[in-house]
């Protein structure tokens, strides 16, 4: 079976910390995939506001989620802090990706995960191009 491969960029654009909580588990005890992609939303709101951006609001238009890929590597437990190093990646017209590389607090690999995001003009109910200050900042390498 084919499995799906995330790479993560040398570069990164911003880190968050954010803690497994008790509600993050599965029936098996620990981080539960659904859990992790919420956590990865959180993580990207973060990314988003540190750039001066939200997702209803990035230089005009809005972004949507197109795709997402995640390659899980271990385990998480409750108490856990995963970091969550974030960049973009694959700036086109449309939009970007961004990578996340998850680690837990003893630096050991959690997760590798990339989100395909488009512009979207919520008015006209279509895709737009990404903002030319958009790209503009997004595209400096940290």
């Amino acid at each position: 079976m084919a499995r799906v491969q995330v790479n993560i960029p040398a570069h990164t654009h911003f880190e968050a910390n954010i803690p497994i909580r008790i509600t993050d588990l599965n029936y098996g005890d620990h981080l539960g995939n659904d859990a992790l992609l919420s956590i990865l939303h959180e993580a990207r709101v973060q990314l988003l506001n540190n750039f001066g951006y939200s997702e209803m609001e990035i230089g005009g238009a809005s972004l949507i989620m197109a795709d997402v890929a995640i390659n899980y590597k271990a385990e998480s437990f409750y108490g856990d802090t995963l970091t969550i190093k974030m960049a973009f990646d694959d700036i086109n017209k449309y939009g970007f990706d961004v990578t996340y590389h998850v680690l837990n607090q003893n630096g050991k690999e959690v997760a590798r995960a990339k989100t395909g995001m488009l512009c979207f003009n919520n008015t006209a109910r279509k895709l737009m191009s990404l903002p030319t200050e958009v790209k503009a900042k997004i595209e400096t390498k940290a």
